[in-house]
């Protein structure tokens, strides 16, 4: 199958002009799988609960969502992407999986990064993985990225890729996936953001350099810092399923669970 992301630089509160450069980048891709950056509708730096409440959607009823399903209809793929979700009057920093027949399944954010915790509430579901066809696929959102439990847990449940839309200001996350999908042998794709965004006296400067990386420490790609990309990569789901290093060891056959018991305290 082919897989890949979508980057460019969401406008603050602008959702119709986002959503519209979201497909039209996502258009040009041939690629049967496809991730879009966190909150690539909105932007990332709101400034109170009003703002996120005003800007947060239900799914799948809400406009992106339903931009996001038409466009899969169309072009008969799968779509990952981060939006900001209200739910029985709770927020989320949630991400949509997406099918050419409608809406799958909705991943909230577990780890809340910086002021996320006074707008969002954590997610509540846990971690999961689902069966498209082509592939297993399993969704972690930015910050996720930074607790090892997020990728070992996806890959335990048999993802082969893990659909990773971030909005990273830290430097360090496209050099660690190389880490995270050695240990685990599984595909990630980070979908991230560019540009600045300057609100109420703080100014981020979002990374870029979107990256799909291999269950073999390859960087299949890796988009630049600044400019509007998409990039895609073959990827083979067999590399991923395959645990064995060599003839003695398989990564998880030889986990020693019994002793690990610490990690959970």
């Amino acid at each position: 199958m082919k897989a890949g992301f979508v980057q460019f630089a969401p406008e603050f509160g602008k959702v119709d002009v986002n959503i519209e450069k979201a497909l039209s980048l996502m258009e040009k891709a041939d690629a049967d799988l496809i991730v879009l950056p966190e909150f690539f509708n909105t932007g990332y730096l709101f400034i109170s609960a009003q703002e996120a409440s005003s800007l947060a959607e239900e799914i799948p009823s809400g406009k992106t969502s339903l931009a996001l399903i038409s466009l899969a209809r169309k072009k008969k793929i799968h779509i990952v992407a981060g939006i900001a979700e209200v739910s029985a009057g709770k927020l989320y920093n949630s991400a949509v999986l997406i099918s050419p027949s409608g809406h799958i399944a909705t991943y909230r954010k577990i780890h809340l990064f910086n002021e996320e915790k006074l707008w969002f509430q954590p997610g509540d579901q846990g971690f999961a993985v689902y069966d498209i066809g082509s592939s297993k696929i399993g969704m972690m959102i930015c910050f996720d990225w930074y607790f090892p439990e997020s990728a070992r847990i996806l890959a335990l449940k048999g993802a082969d890729i893990i659909c990773h839309p971030a909005n990273l200001v830290l430097p360090y996350c496209q050099d660690a996936m190389i880490t995270r999908c050695l240990e685990n042998r599984i595909y990630v794709i980070t979908a991230n953001r560019t540009g600045v965004e300057q609100r109420d006296g703080r100014k981020w400067r979002y990374t870029g350099k979107s990256q799909i990386t291999s269950p073999d420490a390859r960087i299949l790609y890796r988009a630049d810092e600044e400019n509007d990309e998409v990039g895609v990569a073959e990827i083979n789901v067999q590399l991923a399923r395959n645990k064995r290093l060599n003839k003695y060891n398989d990564l998880f056959d030889d986990r020693r669970v019994e002793l690990y018991q610490d990690l959970v305290q």
